[in-house]
């Protein structure tokens, strides 16, 4: 059974959004995995090279993903809302995924801003199976939206100018199991020169 790639549009509250739906290579799913991508407002789309590389690591694992563009991104209509509408497209996608596999557990997994609205988004309901968090931009000090009722796996860069080693082992030091930290040898914030590291880490979890 060969992988299928399915280009389709999930109905948002701002409009209909862009996504991008991958089956694993060989095998029928195992869980289901949505994966955000960062800051829209910085050229964060679904197509960016950490996503990607979630996303494979993911399928790897056996993980059907769903990918997509936040709303005013490519081909998704509307226009940023500060993350409060970007929570509410995950919000949608999220739903869009559970009627396609309704058997399957969820992962949510997302990067630098996705990270952020994959944890905000996993605060909601205790049927996730895990959230995992790239690239956790630590700056931020508002961390009262951490404390999900499920698994929370962060992976960070060792050399992540939005969070460094200390700042993250910190954040994640302060929460409540269950959680993980998992630092990948790389040069910056996107994972340079640690892209390979990174995937195979996802595909491990």
């Amino acid at each position: 059974m060969a992988r299928r790639i399915e280009s389709l549009f999930v109905t948002g509250p701002a409009g209909r959004l862009e996504a991008l739906l991958e089956e694993p290579d060989d095998v029928s799913p195992l869980e289901a995995a949505l994966v955000c991508h960062p800051h829209p407002a910085h050229g964060g789309t679904m197509h960016n090279k950490v996503v990607y590389r979630i996303a494979r690591g993911l399928r790897r694992a056996g993980a059907v993903v769903l990918r997509f563009n936040y709303r005013g991104v490519n081909l998704s209509e509307g226009a940023y809302d500060e993350g409060n509408g970007e929570l509410e497209d995950a919000r949608a996608c999220l739903e869009y995924l559970r009627s396609r596999y309704p058997a399957l557990p969820i992962t949510l997994a997302g990067f630098s801003f996705g990270s952020r609205i994959v944890l905000r988004l996993g605060r909601e309901t205790s049927d996730i199976r895990r959230i995992i968090a790239v690239g956790f931009p630590a700056i931020y000090k508002d961390t009262t939206y951490l404390a999900a009722p499920v698994p929370r796996i962060f992976v960070q860069s060792t050399h992540d100018q939005f969070g460094s080693v200390e700042m993250i082992e910190q954040v994640v030091a302060s929460l409540e199991e269950p959680k993980q930290l998992i630092l990948v040898e790389a040069k910056d914030h996107f994972f340079a020169g640690g892209l390979e590291q990174l995937e195979e880490t996802i595909a491990g979890l």
